[in-house]
């Protein structure tokens, strides 16, 4: 097995103008050598540098040197495996996106993925097209946040949402929401009253990575009104539009 490696910093190319983020830095951790050179071939147009390893450790080692601005992750690593890392890159104060990979079939695996703060995943085996949107899109969405950094705390009754912290409080106290989980919750705060369908939902907070799939709005919205509504069955602040989709409660509803 190849020993964990960093590559050189790459050129940009023409691929800039395809994509409008170029990030500084992208960290691989794939042990499979031939697949880490597979995706780091097709992203490179994402990156000026791409750091590819194969181990949870030297990941760590290079995530700490030269933090990554997207980490696409394997979940079946030797040694460190894939959630501890991901465990770990979360209690950095730092914020990474997270990509996962992972060949394992059980649901549970990539729902606790999810939980622990990954923001997608892919199963292998899977199209390297798919891969290059679901990358892009996190590009997207990360410079949509990093724009509104800015913004002020966003307060709707009892819940209140900080956008520069990733922080969400319910009655005083801290709501632990996987990535995707806060951007929807985001999402939904920041237009009050207004009701989006699936399919723009998942065009704005998924990036359009996963068209078709509004089963997949549905399973976050569930899993939001668990965290943060008092009642699940009868939600106060995401609502659903019967044959359109959902709103969130506008202040003094």
């Amino acid at each position: 097995k190849s020993a964990s490696r960093s590559s050189l910093p790459l050129c940009k190319l023409a691929f800039e103008d395809a994509t409008h983020t170029m990030l500084r830095t992208l960290l691989i951790v794939e042990d499979q050598h031939d697949l880490a050179e597979l995706v780091a071939l097709h992203l490179a147009d994402l990156a000026q540098r791409i750091h590819v390893c194969n181990d949870g450790t030297e990941a760590l080692r290079i995530a700490a040197s030269d933090p990554p601005d997207l980490v696409v992750l394997d979940l079946g690593l030797p040694g460190l495996d894939g959630l501890e890392v991901c465990r770990r890159l979360r209690a950095r104060p730092r914020y990474v996106p997270i990509l996962m990979l992972t060949s394992r079939s059980s649901e549970a695996e990539r729902v606790l993925g999810l939980e622990l703060g990954a923001d997608d995943y892919l199963v292998k085996p899977f199209n390297v097209m798919e891969l290059v949107a679901r990358a892009k899109a996190i590009v997207r969405r990360m410079e949509a946040l990093e724009n509104s950094a800015g913004d002020s705390t966003v307060t709707n009754g009892a819940l209140r949402i900080d956008p520069a912290a990733r922080r969400v409080m319910l009655n005083g106290a801290q709501i632990a929401l996987t990535a995707r989980e806060f951007d929807l919750l985001l999402h939904f705060a920041r237009h009050p009253g207004r009701v989006f369908s699936r399919e723009q939902l998942l065009d704005t907070v998924w990036g359009g990575a996963h068209g078709g799939y509004a089963h997949t709005v549905n399973s976050h919205i569930n899993r939001l009104r668990a965290k943060i509504e008092s009642d699940a069955a009868d939600p106060r602040w995401i609502q659903t539009v019967w044959g359109v989709g959902y709103r969130f409660a506008s202040k003094g509803e």
